[in-house]
């Protein structure tokens, strides 16, 4: 069975003690590093190299040391001072093995730390690449921005780095600052939620770059932290212990600082994905990258405080898989096509992630070589159940557009575009060409039986 895994990284506890010397520096005299990401499903992807091998990682206040999985034969990567060790994860799996590494040179941009823990992850199922449509290699976190004042643009997608000891606060329009708490290396910042039944009710947060979605809430019936009536259960991620499932919702309002958003998408993972975190302390839940790239903020370790603006995407909707179909790369497939006059054989590859082949036959027919993309799992009674998908179709068109000459974000949006859109997926199964259509869904108009 093939699933799709929704980019929702890790919550780490590990068994084992760190080290407070790694650091990264910039060279004498540079005053800042800026580095471009790439935005990918809500998520910072930064060019990171480790001895030298280039790769490319998911930038993450969640998590502490950086982690390296998704590695193949084709992959060279040098790692020094090797032992085995347990991590430890959301999820209702089993903790898993990794290897433990020291002493490693890792850099982003000119910002260099020449003694770096790392942890390599060698579970194959630990993968990000195929729901992202990238090739993603690992995560990083703390010991960036424990070193750095980091300026994060989500609107123009660049980083900056700033030594904190030479970095001066300049007012940038109506911009604000709130405290930040540091606990094992994760950032805490305090906000307010209101619900159907109650409003203003404080909750403390995980600063969580590395999760693609919205809101998570731990479900609190004292507190007030209870399940809207209106939710759909939803597979949310995937955790170093196994898979997360919970109930998909929204808030009538979620506040931090004096920023406002009506309506805030949030999720309540059931309480098995939490069975190895025995202490939460005080926590209630996770603010993710689709709340959090409406702004442009600074994040300041040492002052233990974030600063926020609203950006140009502050107002953009909230996505909801309402058609209830995920999707995934599944290696990559040729497809032909007639062209009206060609040179002989040519063989072209882009720039891209996953590649794109192409070869000019000389009787005018193109041979190209794109992702292919498949249903990776269907919510059960959503429309696209409803019509007859199943896991394992390759899509090839959406509504007469075929799927190759867009992201894999992008035909999910395509698929989710809004509530009463009539969708037509043009679909191959065992070798044969398909037509399902169904109409898309606001599960939240429809009130659940209790």
């Amino acid at each position: 069975m093939i699933r799709r895994f929704p980019i929702l990284l890790f919550w780490l506890i590990l068994s084992i003690q760190f080290c407070i010397g790694q650091q990264f520096v910039l060279p004498k005299g540079q005053k800042f590093e800026k580095v471009r990401f790439e935005l990918i499903n809500n998520l910072m992807v930064v060019p990171v190299e480790i001895n030298g091998a280039k790769l490319k990682f998911v930038l993450d206040t969640g998590v502490s040391n950086p982690i390296l999985f998704n590695l193949t034969d084709q992959d060279s990567v040098q790692i020094n001072q090797v032992s085995e060790i347990t991590l430890r994860g959301l999820g209702e799996g089993e903790p898993i093995k990794a290897l433990k590494s020291e002493h490693n040179r890792v850099r982003l941009g000119n910002a260099t730390n020449l003694d770096q823990r790392l942890f390599v992850v060698l579970d194959k199922e630990i993968n990000f690449s195929t729901s992202m449509g990238m090739t993603i290699h690992g995560i990083i976190g703390y010991e960036l921005f424990k070193s750095f004042v980091v300026e994060v643009n989500y609107a123009n997608e660049t980083l900056k780095l700033f030594p904190p000891s030479s970095y001066v606060y300049k007012t940038k329009g109506k911009q604000e600052t709130v405290p930040i708490s540091l606990v094992d290396k994760k950032a805490y910042v305090v906000g307010s939620i209101d619900t159907e039944k109650k409003d203003n009710i404080p909750v403390r947060l995980l600063l969580d770059t590395g999760s693609s979605d919205a809101l998570w809430l731990f479900h609190d019936t004292e507190l007030g932290l209870e399940v809207p009536e209106d939710y759909y259960e939803d597979f949310l991620g995937k955790g170093l212990s196994g898979n997360i499932y919970g109930k998909r919702s929204k808030l009538k309002g979620f506040r931090l600082g004096s920023f406002s958003l009506f309506d805030a998408k949030t999720a309540f993972p059931y309480k098995e994905s939490f069975g190895l975190l025995t202490e939460l302390d005080g926590r209630n839940g996770s603010i993710g990258g689709e709340i959090l790239k409406r702004f442009n903020f600074i994040i300041d370790y040492s002052k233990r405080q974030l600063t926020l603006r609203k950006n140009s995407l502050f107002k953009t909707p909230f996505q909801y898989n309402f058609a209830g179909i995920d999707l995934q790369h599944n290696g990559m497939r040729y497809i032909s096509e007639r062209i009206a006059d060609s040179n002989g054989f040519v063989t072209q590859k882009d720039k891209g992630g996953f590649g794109n082949v192409q070869i000019l036959m000389q009787n005018r027919t193109r041979l190209s070589l794109v992702p292919e993309i498949v249903v990776s799992a269907i919510r059960a009674g959503s429309p696209a159940d409803r019509a007859g998908l199943q896991e394992g179709d390759v899509i090839l068109a959406v509504n007469g557009k075929r799927v190759y000459n867009y992201k894999l974000q992008e035909i999910l949006q395509m698929i989710n575009e809004h509530d009463g859109k009539r969708v037509k997926l043009l679909i191959e199964r065992y070798n044969k060409d398909l037509v399902y259509s169904f109409i898309v869904e606001d599960v939240f108009k429809t009130k659940k039986p209790r």
